[in-house]
């Protein structure tokens, strides 16, 4: 069951709020009262636990369970007393934004032990906790699932001993588990991500940026040796996102001779005048015979065949330090509110579940059948199926590792364009991290398909204008970690610089295939050179679009580049913001952001960074709903929260304009809270891409240059020129769900709203009952044929 089931739309208090299970009932607010939910981390700590403590504090509130938090993991559990403590809203207020974990993890040997289990059964008993969420790795859920197994024989040991009495155990027949896999390495089978490991990447890929400006100033040679003992997708996509030149990971041991190709491609690199070079090391690294590859011996090579100045960068538990990403925000946010959902529709019939990412979808799976494929892989790598041992670690892994072994065996070719064809890339649209990414990835792929690539500048008003140059193999090193637009952009269109005009340019530099990357622009570009094939033959060339813009209001992808980097820049600045209040007054923070009318960022923003509401266009309010909101920032201040925070999207109504929210907020909150206007502009669309836009913009503009390179040598004409009016040689190339799809532009023409400039299909408004529920607010969300009745007193709830 997706996500958007489970929360559905809400109704004011009393009625139905969320659809839950995979049958489709109905769950109403406070239906589960005398429900006793535990909460505990486990294992190593990873950035996001807090955000899904926070969520299964909050969901198990609102739907009427009491929560406790269980401290320092099992250890807690078997010791008792004080480190189990019953929650309230206010004891997981403003954590979301904390690494680590604020309810401590610890390993326990007493657990591991039945006298242990024991001992945490009867500790668990005195409270009423018959339900548990488990917050770790695959050895913390496994022994969540041992204690499920043996919860009727601890019970029935515990009424022998007189510690319990029949009735009790009668009452707490059953316990129900559900587990969240908190892990760095994403070492887990059956979900896309683990909770910790985006934020994990971002600290790598931090290191590596910082790494690359001495490493470039001094011509060095840096060996990086990250996490992953058994799974080595950390550095396998830290590797793809920063440009290393080789990468060393368990699951795919380098051949025999790894040593001399290893040197031969580092010497070439120097040779076309490369200041540096990056090997990404997996700390669980071994050949095809099980030896361990290590850091040190990987700078030994180097030292002694290539004289290079080599160093050795050991990154340990930075990674696992900082902040949390806004990816690992939602996703704890997500991840935790089904888990509590998961609970309450348990059965004693129900096996313990695991809740999982499935492309954009939270799903529950079994817990012990993804442990089982967790440890096939392993017994694959034991038994040297190293190929069976990457196909286990699921369809993303194999696609990252596709992508870095394309772009790694790519070599700048000794005869420049084997082909009389070129292909052209255009930026149109505003800039957006990540497109630099994908530049470098579209002229490698295509220069070693023996195209020339052209790079036209300034958009389509640079391509009237002749500014147009030969991208080299060279020129684009270095373009990943850039952020901005390197080719320059543009907003015009074809038909504003004219029609004529265009096809006379891809007639005059023998343009044969054409990238666009951008955003909402870029998008009626390639529909506008598509619509008018039939009058121009320079457009019947193969086309295609990589989406890229902060506003992800394209149709046809669920995500753009650039909008996870803007996404991180709001939550940041949103964190600041919140700490600044911390010593202050009480204050009520507004932030505009940007998005035209895509509310995207903003639901978003307010989500990952415990926001109190979230306005946008395509959800309509009025001052009724405005009003109410006032009404439970008060009650939260006047309940000891010093601080409140909402955000607008730049367009979400013309005359409830953030000026004015702030002006209503500061009147109707007088003499309870300050109120504070911050309108972001432009630093959103700054920075330093995030490994996420890095690694979506490699893998795209390479699918890119070999679907218009394969398309180009299918329409080629006798006369040597290219031809086609397919609607499938015009496409969009987006991420649905999890997976890449070329889409023809004319078929997302019905799909978009033009005169507002979005999708008419979104994905992310589904997450905004959560957002209410999160944030303590009694719904105000329509349900069909029933009116908004606003907010109910909220009072009650903080004082």
């Amino acid at each position: 069951m997706d996500d958007s089931a489970a929360l559905g739309k809400i109704q004011k208090s009393q009625s139905i709020c969320v659809t839950a299970g995979t049958e489709g009932k109905k769950i109403e607010k406070d239906c589960y009262s005398g429900c006793v939910i535990g909460v505990f981390t486990s294992g190593g700590d990873s950035q996001g636990m807090n955000a899904a403590t926070r969520a299964i504090v909050r969901m198990g509130i609102y739907v009427g369970c009491k929560v406790y938090l269980i401290k320092e993991g099992y250890q807690g559990m078997v010791d008792g007393g004080s480190n189990i403590v019953l929650a309230d809203w206010k004891s997981v207020s403003n954590i979301i934004q904390s690494g680590g974990t604020i309810i401590g993890s610890a390993r326990c040997a007493d657990f591991r032990e039945r006298p242990g289990r024991l001992q945490a059964a009867y500790n668990l008993l005195e409270r009423g906790i018959t339900n548990l969420v488990c917050i770790g790795g695959d050895g913390s859920l496994t022994g969540a699932n041992l204690f499920r197994i043996e919860w009727s024989s601890l019970l029935e040991e515990l009424v022998k001993t007189g510690r319990i009495t029949s009735q009790k155990a009668q009452e707490c027949a059953h316990l129900n588990v559900v587990g969240l896999v908190g892990s760095i390495d994403n070492d887990f089978c059956g979900t896309d991500m683990t909770i910790g490991t985006d934020s994990a990447l971002h600290r790598i890929i931090e290191a590596i940026d910082n790494i690359n400006t001495t490493a470039s100033s001094h011509q060095r040679c840096f060996v990086m040796e990250v996490m992953g003992r058994h799974c080595g997708y950390l550095a396998l996509v830290a590797a793809l996102a920063s440009e290393a030149d080789w990468v060393f990971i368990p699951e795919s041991p380098p051949e025999k001779g790894w040593e001399d190709k290893l040197c031969e491609k580092l010497a070439q690199e120097r040779s076309l005048g490369q200041r540096l070079n990056i090997i990404i090391v997996s700390e669980g690294a071994i050949d095809e015979e099980g030896r361990p590859i290590t850091a040190d011996q990987i700078k030994d090579l180097i030292s002694k065949r290539l004289k290079y100045d080599t160093r050795v960068t050991i990154l340990g538990h930075v990674q696992r330090g900082g902040n949390p990403s806004a990816f690992d925000r939602l996703l704890g946010c997500r991840m935790g509110a089904e888990a509590v959902l998961a609970l309450m529709e348990a059965t004693p019939f129900t096996p313990a579940c695991v809740i999982s990412l499935n492309g954009n979808q939270i799903v529950r799976v079994p817990l012990m059948e993804c442990v089982a494929r967790t440890k096939e892989v392993q017994a694959a790598m034991d038994k040297k199926e190293f190929q069976k041992a990457v196909e286990l670690r699921g369809r993303d892994f194999v696609a990252n590792l596709e992508s870095f072994r394309t772009l790694a065996r790519a070599r700048a070719p000794k005869k420049a364009f084997c082909t009389a064809f070129n292909l052209a890339v255009v930026f149109v649209g505003a800039p957006a991290c990540g497109m630099n990414a994908a530049v470098r990835s579209f002229v490698r792929i295509g220069i070693t398909k023996g195209f020339r690539i052209l790079g036209i500048k300034n958009g389509f008003e640079g391509l009237v204008n002749n500014e147009v140059v030969s991208l080299s193999w060279t020129d684009v090193h270095g373009w990943s970690g850039s952020g901005g637009a390197r080719l320059k952009t543009n907003r015009t269109t074809p038909s504003k610089v004219g029609l004529d005009r265009v096809a006379d340019k891809l007639r005059h530099f023998s343009i044969h295939g054409l990238l666009i990357i951008g955003g909402f622009e870029a998008f009626e570009s390639i529909l506008q050179l598509t619509e008018a094939r039939s009058a121009y033959r320079e457009f019947c060339i193969p086309m295609s679009m990589v989406p890229a813009t902060i506003s992800n209001n394209i149709p046809g992808t669920d995500f753009s580049l650039g909008s996870d980097t803007s996404l991180n820049a709001i939550v940041e600045i949103a964190d600041r913001i919140k700490q600044s209040a911390s010593g202050t007054r009480n204050r009520v923070f507004v932030l505009e952001t940007m998005g035209g009318h895509c509310g995207y960022l903003a639901t978003l923003s307010a989500l990952a960074s415990g926001a109190d509401a979230a306005y946008i266009f395509e959800e309509p309010f009025n001052i009724t709903d405005l009003q109410g909101d006032v009404n439970h920032l008060a009650s939260k201040i006047r309940g000891g929260v010093k601080r409140g925070m909402v955000m607008r999207n730049e367009k979400a109504n013309e005359n409830y304009t953030s000026d004015f929210i702030t002006r209503l907020y500061q009147e109707e909150g007088r003499n309870i809270f300050q109120c504070r206007l911050n309108v972001l502009g432009h630093m959103q669309q700054g920075g330093q891409p995030s490994p996420f836009d890095r690694n979506m913009g490699t893998k795209m503009a390479a699918k890119c240059a070999e679907l218009l390179a394969k398309q180009v040598e299918e329409n080629k004409t006798p006369e040597g020129s290219v031809f086609t009016n397919s609607s499938d040689t015009a496409t969009l190339l987006g991420l649905q769900k999890k997976r890449s799809l070329f889409t023809p532009v004319l078929e997302l023409k019905e799909k978009t709203d033009f005169q507002h400039r979005i999708s008419k299909e979104v994905w992310w408004c589904k997450l905004r009952p959560l957002l209410r529920i999160l944030a303590m607010h009694n719904s105000i969300y329509e349900v069909e044929g029933q009116e908004n009745d606003g907010f109910d007193d909220l009072d009650k709830l903080y004082l």
